[in-house]
């Protein structure tokens, strides 16, 4: 079992024991590293002192070269158990004298080294100057000491330190048992409470308060707390009756309103069935317009024409511009036509969504624009990136209509000026084309998308007054919008959205 599922009390209990079992450890190794360096120094100064003192003694041998004179020295270094070699150098650095005295040269340095004292290999180790007051340098002293008497000490730490943190664990067990119950009862006490609300959904059970401090806030919360429950509850018991009571009732609105709805669906199926056969009937209607009134109107244009070939030297000047009244009259009838055919199928045609390259499409437009009128210098500037989801074929037709309408309205302009692109509409994506050709009078901005609504004569600019409103046919048919700005003789801007 984890450490999260032991009890709250085993919980306790393993925290406090833990914090001060750190809390010794912590102190046990502050003081073992103090007493390490402690014993360290007082090791060296230790020695020191002694070699200080030997080497003193040793002067008068060095100086006459005595060398029994120099053992007899070295020997009083038996009085300590811990220095296990020492030696007397000449001034030339060659060994003079030993202790003890069956210590090999291999035990020994070669030669001096530095002059003081350090810790090498496991020994304490010194080298000690040779010399009278105030005179030269006769020899040098070197004494090893082991670090017994370090590792003792640290032994007899360790065995008191263990037994410090033995007797200090179980103290602090024997507390912490005693006084994780004023925390942990309360506490379960609660969990207890909550049990019993939770398999008996019983909220009349209330927590004893047996603490204060912030357990006994606590326990006041949640006995305030299943008490709003409780009241909760029975409120709660009464509404489930009133929902019966309004189910029932519902069920009883929702079955005649049910038999209201299939009535008024086999309404809307006869209604459906009525509305397609009169768009079959336009449609053939349609048809009908399309073939028997172009067959007058070709009648009409065509015998105009022979006479105007054939007999215009018989007609006077009024008689002639009588029959070119005719003709055009017959020729805008029959693009009348067109356009209103073009209209109706636009309302019909299946729609076929996918991912649209505007920008693309504009470029090839003007092109072609260009190419049908290539006496005109017209500047049309068309953004790069613009994409939309839509129906190809329908917004190819969509910005057809504005580019031309741009295109015809910048004709009495010296520098024309078309614009393709898009701008930020209350947080929206508007597309727009832009001249500066004629322009138009806002007042009138309602007619333009009208059928036959047209703000020019003819005369001043061609066209049927169909163009606009199939616009705005395929920008509803796209769940969009289209509006327009402008001022007479500064241009206009059509925006629309998808």
């Amino acid at each position: 079992m984890s450490f999260r599922d032991w009890p709250i009390r085993r919980k306790l209990t393993a925290m406090l024991l833990l914090i001060s079992g750190l809390v010794l450890l912590l102190t046990s190794a502050a003081f073992v590293a103090y007493q390490y360096w402690s014993f360290r120094q007082s090791a060296r100064n230790s020695l020191s002192v002694r070699g200080r003192i030997i080497a003193a003694n040793s002067t008068a041998s060095l100086a006459f070269a005595n060398d029994a004179d120099a053992r007899e020295i070295l020997s009083a270094l038996r009085a300590d158990p811990h220095v296990v070699a020492a030696a007397l150098y000449d001034k030339d650095g060659r060994l003079f004298a030993a202790y003890p005295a069956d210590l090999t040269n291999v035990a020994l340095p070669a030669a001096p080294g530095p002059d003081g004292y350090r810790f090498e290999r496991g020994l304490l180790i010194g080298f000690q100057p040779v010399a009278e007051a105030a005179s030269q340098r006769l020899g040098t002293l070197y004494v090893a000491s082991d670090l017994e008497a370090l590792y003792d000490t640290f032994r007899l730490s360790g065995v008191i330190g263990l037994a410090v943190i033995a007797v200090s664990l179980l103290a602090a067990y024997v507390l912490s048992s005693f006084l994780q119950g004023t925390i942990s009862q309360p506490i379960l006490m609660l969990a207890e409470t909550a049990a019993a609300v939770s398999s008996r959904r019983d909220y009349s059970v209330r927590a004893p308060q047996l603490s204060g401090g912030e357990l006994g806030v606590l326990t006041d919360t949640l006995n305030h707390m299943l008490g709003r429950i409780e009241e909760q509850d029975r409120a709660l018991r009464e509404s489930k009756e009133e929902l019966r009571r309004y189910a029932t009732e519902l069920e009883q609105r929702v079955a005649e309103r049910t038999r209201e709805l299939e009535k008024s669906n086999e309404v809307l199926q006869r209604n459906a069935a009525d509305l397609l056969a009169a768009n079959r009937e336009l449609d053939a209607f349609a048809y009908s317009v399309s073939h028997d009134l172009r067959a007058p109107l070709r009648s009409i244009d065509g015998f105009s024409q022979v006479l105007l070939e054939d007999y215009a030297g018989q007609l006077d000047e009024a008689g002639r511009d009588s029959l070119h009244r005719v003709r055009a009259a017959s020729q805008r009838m029959a693009t009348l036509i067109d356009d209103l055919l073009k209209l109706a199928r636009i309302s019909r045609v299946e729609m076929r969504t996918e991912l649209v390259d505007l920008s693309g499409m504009a470029r090839d437009i003007a092109v072609e624009l260009q190419g049908t009128t290539p006496e005109r210098q017209v500047e049309i500037a068309v953004a790069p990136g613009l994409e939309a989801r839509g129906d190809r074929r329908l917004l190819q037709v969509a910005v057809e209509n504005l580019l031309r309408n741009s295109w015809k309205y910048t004709a009495k302009q010296p520098q024309p000026r078309i614009e393709f692109g898009s701008v930020q509409v209350n947080g929206d994506r508007a597309f727009m084309v832009r001249d500066n050709g004629a322009g138009f009078d806002m007042k009138y901005a309602d007619k333009l998308f009208g059928v036959f609504q047209r703000l020019h004569s003819e005369a001043e600019f061609e066209g049927t007054g169909v163009g606009l409103a199939t616009v705005r046919r395929i920008i509803t048919r796209h769940g969009g919008g289209i509006w327009a700005e402008g001022a007479v003789g500064q241009g206009a801007t059509f925006y629309f959205t998808l």
